[in-house]
């Protein structure tokens, strides 16, 4: 097979890792939720700017005893600042502070910024209850686990934005907050020199269609999506926003939303989706397991491909991983291992996994919590473990000369095509291929192959694989945001601005991508094609009929109001 030579040096960029970011005022973040993924934004911050983490919220001592040590007072013991049992402690002592403040006192500086990192469902409580603040919050994925809710937030934001470029606190104009969704996809080196590649440079043409994977992996699906948080519908969301909002967003952000030249996003026409729990449940259960619902009191579980002491004692603590998922488990298991050793961390491991629930337990004690040494067949999950959803775009054509032209470039039909799957052996290394007029895209999480129809070569590029969460992409995200961050703060760049030119996503488009994810789930459970204009006029609209030109903006940009952040 043919290749080609050597990258140039405009994608030389992406084949190392990018220097530390350093402020000459470091911004002051809070951390809302000590969890895995708000110890993995503080740690990213951290690697990535010389920002400082200044505060954690956490109702769990040691969770928030611990996160604390680690990030933000080390061994000399908290301050009363620096620790909130509840994110709304911290806004009452943030209102009081900024009291003391303007009545003359001298106070502690505050907080610039906010990662809302607490459980999904109390995405739409936390940033409602911080965006009236001014301060600049990035919350994790997803937005909210609604529609309704993702409303709510897009409101409370646009609210808290003043309406003119300025949040207004106490009757006072403050700057406007920058938003940030941890949509993570987007910052990894990988990803933005796939996208460089196919909006940019050109280099397959227009793109006629895409073939995305997520493949979350047999053991990972079954520890987070059948025994664990993100198990029911009800209780949580559709695993296509929970675990794959990102991959739909990703999809948007490649066929939908602008390059860097300010033309409007070419929008869906109609979306599909099938999809179910096809394995997880108990007509799959093994003859071998008879009646048992605990891995430990299995009999076929040294035979079982989902068992709990398999995934996680076999395959994790028994080599010294104490973290994910083992601390997912229980969060003291790493330290007990550092203070009493590896057995009283398997002890304690096995007593945890042994922990069950019976029919007469009653249903919310069951919903409240994981149980993760439950057999996954027994277990009470009903999210789907395979399912596809397809994109359909129509020619959008841009006029330009008045009227005269008619340019299909980027605006062509072109379809996208998603697949999430439980069963692989790789755990979230998403891969696929992009389909063009004048080649062709392979890509996977550590290569991009681009083949070129008129040459015959097979260019390979290698893009720097950073460490950290997602090939690098939270740290990409955290260093984008604070980068926002400080532009707004410390040299008066506009909200609008900073997130256009930082993080290339603004809520509207947030907001959207979630919409697309809400669409393709009617279309799901429906069994229909979803038309994506109706949709939109139907589902949306009603409830942000009374913000306008906000909607505009955010359903398609109107010609001279081209400010959506790509």
């Amino acid at each position: 097979m043919p290749t080609a030579p050597p990258p140039n040096d405009s994608e030389t960029a992406f084949l190392s890792a990018p220097g530390r970011q350093t402020f000459a005022v470091p911004p002051r973040v809070l951390i809302i939720g000590a969890g895995s993924r708000g110890t993995a934004y503080a740690k990213a911050a951290l690697a990535s700017t010389n920002s400082t983490i200044a505060a954690i919220a956490e109702p769990l001592p040691y969770k928030r005893t611990e996160f604390g040590q680690k990030f933000i007072w080390g061994a000399d013991g908290p301050k009363p600042e620096q620790q909130f049992e509840h994110w709304r402690q911290w806004v009452k002592y943030e209102e009081a502070r900024r009291a003391r403040e303007k009545a003359g006192e001298k106070v502690e500086r505050g907080v610039d910024a906010v990662f809302v990192c607490v459980l999904d469902e109390m995405h739409e409580e936390v940033v409602c209850g911080i965006a009236g603040l001014g301060v600049h919050v990035c919350c994790e994925k997803p937005l909210a686990t609604s529609l309704k809710s993702c409303v709510a937030i897009w409101r409370a934001l646009k609210g808290a934005a003043g309406g003119d470029g300025g949040a207004v606190v106490d009757g006072e104009k403050r700057r406007e907050a920058v938003f940030g969704i941890c949509h993570v996809l987007r910052y990894s080196p990988h990803n933005m020199l796939l996208r460089q590649l196919v909006l940019e440079k050109d280099v397959i043409g227009d793109v006629l269609s895409i073939e995305h994977v997520e493949p979350v992996g047999h053991w990972h699906f079954s520890h987070s999506y059948v025994r664990g948080n993100w198990r029911k519908e009800s209780t949580t969301a559709p695993s296509l926003l929970t675990k794959s909002c990102h991959d739909i967003d990703f999809l948007m952000w490649m066929l939908c939303s602008p390059p860097p030249n300010g033309v409007e996003p070419h929008l869906p026409s109609f979306l599909t989706s099938t999809g179910s729990r096809k394995f997880f449940r108990k007509e799959r259960k093994p003859e071998a397991a008879k009646d048992s619902t605990n891995c430990l009191s299995c009999p076929h579980e040294k035979d079982c491909e989902y068992s709990a002491k398999r995934v996680y004692l076999d395959k994790q603590l028994d080599f010294g991983n104490t973290g994910w998922p083992v601390k997912i488990v229980n969060p003291e298991i790493e330290e007990l291992y550092k203070t009493s050793g590896k057995e009283a961390a398997v002890e304690q491991l096995l007593s945890d996994l042994r922990e069950d629930y019976t029919s007469e337990t009653p249903v919310n004690e069951v919903e409240a919590r994981p149980w993760f040494g439950r057999c996954v067949y027994e277990a009470d999950n009903d999210v789907c473990d395979d399912q596809c959803v397809t994109i359909t775009w129509d020619d959008d054509p841009l006029i330009k000369d008045g009227g005269s032209t008619r340019s299909l470039q980027g605006r062509g039909a072109k379809t996208a095509q998603f697949h999430m799957v439980a069963f692989t052996e790789k755990i979230c290394e998403r891969r696929g291929r992009i389909y063009g007029t004048k080649g062709e895209i392979e890509y996977d999480s550590a290569t991009i192959k681009v083949h070129s129809f008129a040459t015959g070569y097979t260019k390979v590029h290698k893009p720097h694989i950073a460490q950290g969460g997602h090939g690098g992409g939270d740290e990409g995200l955290a260093r984008q945001f604070l980068m926002a961050v400080e532009a707004v703060d410390s040299r008066g760049m506009s909200a609008a601005e900073a997130q256009r030119e930082f993080l290339g996503c603004d809520l509207d488009e947030a907001f959207r991508s979630h919409a697309v994810v809400f669409a393709a789930e009617e279309a799901r459970k429906e069994r229909k094609v979803v038309d994506w204009k109706t949709w939109w006029d139907g589902q949306v609209e009603p409830q942000l009929h009374q913000r306008q030109r906000p909607l505009e903006r955010l359903n398609g940009a109107l010609p001279g109001e081209l400010d959506v952040g790509a």
